[in-house]
Parts: structure tokens; C-alpha cells; sequence
């Protein structure tokens, strides 16, 4: 999974992809799958590249907030539609905005980021990893 996730990263940095804007996608993934190791990291890290409270607080909300711009309301959108395919395919609409604002290779990166991401988090929530980082305890394993 390391190495997954410095391959995406490194397709993030090639395309120009703020490091930013990645922390924003992880949030949102790591929100709707309900998993707090991910979640505590990646606001920790969004909150050490200087994105505000109030931004962090809003990424649930991201869809209302006015706190977003259009890029980032396409990236994470996009990241939504990726984390819940199961429901059905990536809504045309969602990947033609997201298309528009992003170059081809960006694009190409922000969906690899997403999916990299929600690897992440169906691993930590399968093995119930929490925000601590702490491993979890047998009891916790069996459920």
C-alpha cells in the first residue's frame, strides 16, 4: 500500500496537483467510508499546510459551504462519486465538470488519488485501525 500511495503521489506531483487539494479528496473519502485513522491524518496534514478549521469542518458539507472553489468542488465531488461506485457508475455529469477543469494527466491523478484512498480506508476500517494509530486489540478484531 506504500508503494501505491507514493506512486499516486508522485502522478499527483507530476500533473500539479496541490498537495492541498489531495488532502481535501482524502478527507472526504475518509469521511463517507467512516474511517478515523485516515481521517485524523489527513486533516492533521491539511491542517500543517495551512487550510483553516473552518474549511476542514466544511469538506463534509463541501456541496453548501461557499468555502470551495469550483476545482475543488470537482475534485471532490468526483472523489464521492469514486467512493460510492457501488451505487453505480461515476455519474457523466460528475466526470465531464471534473474534465473541464482539470487536464487530462490531472484528472488521470485525481482519480488515482481517490482510489488509492479508499484502499486505504477499507483496509484500516476491515482491520479496525483507529485515529490513534494504535493497533486494535483482539475484542475489537471480532467486533
Amino acid at each position: 500500500m506504500s508503494a501505491l500511495h507514493e506512486a499516486a503521489l508522485a502522478a499527483a506531483q507530476a500533473a500539479d496537483i496541490e498537495p492541498e487539494l489531495l488532502q481535501l479528496i482524502r478527507i472526504r473519502a475518509s469521511q463517507i467510508n467512516g474511517c478515523s485513522l485516515s481521517l485524523d491524518q489527513h486533516t492533521r496534514g491539511a491542517r500543517a499546510m495551512g487550510d483553516s478549521e473552518e474549511r476542514i469542518r466544511e469538506v463534509r458539507v463541501w456541496r453548501t459551504s461557499k468555502l470551495f472553489s469550483p476545482r475543488e468542488r470537482a475534485a471532490l465531488s468526483l472523489t464521492e462519486a469514486i467512493t460510492l461506485v457501488f451505487a453505480g457508475q461515476v455519474p457523466n455529469a460528475v466526470y465531464t465538470e471534473a474534465a473541464s477543469l482539470f487536464a487530462e494527466t490531472q484528472l488521470a491523478a485525481l482519480i488515482w488519488a481517490a482510489t488509492v484512498i479508499n484502499a486505504h480506508n477499507r483496509i484500516a476500517v476491515t482491520t479496525r485501525l483507529e485515529g490513534s494509530g494504535a493497533p486494535p486489540t483482539a475484542a475489537a478484531r471480532r467486533g
